[in-house]
């Protein structure tokens, strides 16, 4: 059982990169141990099947509450109904909970569950199949091989549900391997029809032991080497599988934008502190647009998209792609303000809930770290308060980004965007000529003969809602462009997107702070801002939205008829019913729905590969043996003389007899060979042997000094063929399976080697 059990340990090594630790082996140790010792006690007091699945099970959840979840059991020891409860939610859902987990996986408490029950399941099953069913039975090398099935599942699920960098690959593998190709030679039954005394058996299996090793070694270095594959070639399920969140299912937070400017205007949504001046609130970060609206990408767009949400635990992944400025001890506390979108500030690195009824909601954080977005599935309420660590983008300088390029971040594309956007893009940045450049000329134009106005009954000029592909012409062909931050953020992200640059849409807060003092934030301070990737600096922060002055009255221009966009929307009224449920139509290509149609499936790989890498390592040394046997019997049979022909014969039985499994003396006359074959050969039939017979007629064709005809030859080899299909006809199916993978000579020279060993 310590080779078993050794094995399990191999694969749970695997896990490391998904927890970011070890943490995982104090539940996984402790299953494993309580699984061994439950099937040791149930095999002492021969308890049958039905009592020991009961025992254990009890056990599973008393001593799991010590083992997986100590924080919730009292004293640490005694199970809870809460940690009882906690065991039971991880026992059914922590498998399809862990493939969509944020790496390190650090939530939620039923993770832990997982490594518990798997390595308590396989040291259960293993330790009663060796108790119980092995010593009862012949040991024949398969049940041995069912009995590493188990570990073997392990291994196999650390790969599955791991990440795309694995842990000591080679090593572990080459390990595992090894130590179950020795345990499963050393375990099986001798099946040498030549009954070789137990000293000697056992030095073959050293031998055999050393040559396996080194084969594992070499061929598995190498193999490891040369076929693994690339790490973002490598296949897990949290690749595969979307996270269970879609923020489509929710309304873009930039269509609510006018909820915040005319209904909310001066009520406290949350308050804040720990912010310094200049700092602003995030709310959510739009990547996509979609000719009626900016929203998050949908997980089917963009596995790296703004739509990618992920559970996490306490520590948030950091953003590497930033040039950073530290915050700690931000605390939020809500008020009014009830929704599944998360405020936070520049990228948060670690939350904490710490009052209101998110503390029981905990379980349902998610996060996209390449927005640093976070949402609570269970909803914001009031009372719920919050504090976080985070990393914010510097604030860049123009001339900083003079020489700058853009970096190549890959966006999802925006569809139908006004034409009027790229002709007011050109002629914006008409004279500029780097991205940066560009970029501020446009917001430059857009702040310096825009107007702000929020469509209130206190503003001067109207301006209406949206900031779809219809309200954005009205903005830009208008003789004045009148509108607030959703129509002016829009605008310019679309102006940057045509110019080839990845630009996003932030929409958030920007509360006027005075710094250590608590911030209450209300609708009014509700904005939104443009973010452009620039390379090895960050996402940096343009605001294009006119400061708020009054609007000329003598430029309104006179009511006109509307202009229509480029792509013509369907009317809001007809809309059907269902359809107002949700707030982004979901569209589809064609070309996509193709794409698909042809692409292969991750597991046919898995499926492949698992049935691939066997028979290579079964046919290949199969085929090298096979042709190194056919070469050294065509040089035996065309050798130049004829009476040396007829001794090849005799060399090539011999060969294959001890290739077989007979006892071949290494050094003997050929009657004694045959006579000590011939003695080994026990046929239930009781055929007679036939090997001295060939030994006498061989030697009297080396020996007489006659000349020997060709149909001597022949007849010599046919006799040969005959005896050798004679001595496989005495073998089971696996032993003449195995001999096609030995040659005399190596066995021969591990026989040499024994008996050196044996002399010594």
């Amino acid at each position: 059982m310590s080779i078993v059990l050794a094995l399990v340990a191999i694969g749970l090594l695997g896990f490391e990169p998904s927890f970011g630790g070890y943490s995982f082996l104090v539940p996984a140790l402790g299953g494993l141990i309580l699984g061994a010792v439950t099937a040791i006690v149930a095999s002492l007091w021969r308890l049958n099947i039905v009592m020991t699945i009961t025992i254990a099970v009890v056990a599973y959840f008393v001593f799991g509450a010590a083992i997986a979840v100590p924080q919730q059991a009292l004293f640490f020891v005694l199970p809870s109904l809460q940690a009882l409860s906690t065991i039971a939610v991880g026992t059914v859902y922590g498998w399809a909970d862990i493939v969509t987990l944020n790496t390190p996986i650090e939530a939620p408490q039923h993770i832990t569950v997982v490594p518990y029950l798997a390595t308590w399941l396989v040291a259960l099953v293993s330790t009663s199949l060796a108790t119980r069913w092995l010593p009862g039975s012949t040991r024949a090398a398969w049940r041995y091989g069912v009995v590493l099935l188990g570990p073997l599942a392990i291994y196999l699920a650390s790969i599955l549900i791991g990440t795309d960098d694995p842990y000591q690959a080679g090593v572990r593998g080459v390990g595992f391997a090894v130590l179950a190709l020795i345990w499963l030679g050393w375990r099986r039954a001798g099946d040498n029809v030549a009954q070789a005394g137990a000293q000697r058996m056992r030095s073959r299996k050293i031998a055999g032991t050393a040559v396996v090793l080194a084969a594992a070694v070499l061929l598995g270095g190498g193999a490891g080497w040369w076929i693994a594959p690339a790490q973002d070639q490598r296949f897990v399920l949290r690749d595969e599988i979307e996270p269970p969140f879609d923020p489509l299912q929710y309304p873009s937070p930039l269509s609510g934008f006018r909820h915040y400017t005319k209904q909310v205007t001066d009520d406290v949504l949350f308050s804040v502190s720990g912010l310094k001046p200049g700092d602003t609130v995030r709310l959510a970060t739009l990547d996509t647009f979609t000719g009626k609206l900016w929203n998050v990408t949908g997980a089917e767009s963009s596995a790296e998209g703004s739509g990618t949400f992920s559970l996490v635990g306490r520590a948030l992944p950091e953003q590497a792609f930033i040039t950073p400025e530290r915050r700690t001890g931000v605390t939020f506390t809500m008020e009014t303000y009830a929704d599944v979108w998360m405020p936070s500030i520049g990228y948060p690195t670690d939350l904490v809930f710490t009052a209101g009824d998110a503390l029981d909601a905990r379980d349902t954080l998610r996060y996209n770290d390449s927005t640093g977005t976070a949402v609570l599935t269970a909803g914001l309420h009031d009372g719920d308060t919050y504090t976080i660590d985070a990393i914010l983008q510097q604030v860049i300088s123009a001339e900083d980004l003079a020489d700058v390029a853009v970096a190549a971040v890959e966006l999802p594309p925006v569809t139908a965007s006004p034409d009027i956007v790229t002709a007011k893009a050109q002629e914006y940045a008409a004279n500029a000529t780097t991205p940066a450049a560009q970029l501020q000329a446009i917001q430059l134009a857009l702040t310096s003969t825009g107007f702000l106005s929020h469509g209130r009954a206190s503003d001067t000029v109207p301006s209406r809602a949206g900031h779809g592909a219809d309200r954005i012409v009205d903005l830009l062909e208008r003789n004045q462009m009148v509108g607030d931050q959703e129509q002016y953020a829009s605008a310019f992200a679309l102006m940057a997107r045509s110019f080839g640059y990845p630009a996003r849409v932030v929409m958030g807060f920007a509360p006027e702070i005075a710094d250590g003092q608590t911030v209450e934030v209300t609708g009014d301070d509700v904005t939104a801002w443009v973010e452009v990737a620039f390379d090895d600096v960050g996402w940096v922060a343009f605001n294009p939205t006119p400061d708020e002055t009054d609007i000329p009255q003598d430029q309104t221009p006179k009511p006109q008829s509307e202009p229509q966009p480029q792509v013509r929307q369907p009317p809001r009224a007809e809309a059907e019913p269902e359809d107002l449920l949700t707030p982004v139509e979901l569209e589809e290509s064609d070309e996509e729905d193709e794409g698909r149609a042809f692409a292969i499936p991750g597991w046919v790989y898995v499926v492949g590969l698992s049935l691939l890498i066997p028979a290579v390592i079964l046919l290949v040394p199969l085929l090298i043996i096979g042709i190194y046997k056919a070469r050294r019997a065509r040089r035996r049979r065309e050798a130049a003389a004829a009476h040396d022909q007829v001794a090849g014969a005799w060399e090539e039985l011999v060969d294959q007899y001890s290739e077989l499994g007979y006892s071949v003396p290494p050094k003997a006359t050929r009657v004694m060979v045959a006579e000590r074959i011939d003695a080994q050969i026990v046929s239930e039939e009781a055929r007679p042997a036939t090997l001295r017979p060939i030994a006498v007629s061989t030697d009297d064709a080396v020996f007489s000094g006659r000349e020997i005809s060709v149909e001597r030859s022949d007849e010599a080899w046919s006799a040969a063929r005959a005896a050798i299909d004679d001595g496989k006809s005495r073998l089971t199916v696996r032993q003449r399976i195995a001999s096609r993978y030995r040659i005399r000579s190596a066995r021969d020279w591990a026989a040499k080697i024994s008996s050196k060993r044996e002399d010594s």
